[in-house]
């Protein structure tokens, strides 16, 4: 489980590493998900390694939130003041989302259409 849990820890740093070197406009974590995928993907045996400590960590995800739901509860009047303008990003971030969605799925069937004979 040691191993497992610093096999992680390690690629985060690697990924917030690479994002701080070359000011990448991603977040550290998601760039060590990557790093992680890219080395089970290269030694797949590592897997079995990972995975109960894994498992355990999904478990107990609800517990990560709880620094988010005290930090809600901390700027509930500045989100009530600024409840319109967070309702008009959501929406307008959405539509945005699902429009660039499916322009992208449009276009890849046209082109797999046209691949077929």
């Amino acid at each position: 489980m040691i191993g497992a849990l610093a096999t992680l820890l390690v690629l985060q740093l690697l990924g917030e590493a690479l994002v701080y070197v070359f000011k990448l406009p991603l977040p550290g974590p998601v760039v060590g998900m990557a790093l992680l995928l890219l080395v089970l993907a290269v030694r797949p045996r590592q897997l079995a390694a990972l995975k109960p400590t894994t498992q355990n960590l999904l478990q107990h995800l609800s517990l990560l939130f709880v620094p988010a739901g005290v930090g809600v509860m901390l700027h509930l009047q500045r989100l009530g003041d600024e409840a319109l303008a967070i309702g008009v990003a959501l929406i307008i971030s959405t539509w945005v989302g699902l429009a660039v969605a499916a322009l992208v799925m449009s276009r890849l069937m046209r082109s797999a259409s046209k691949e077929r004979p």
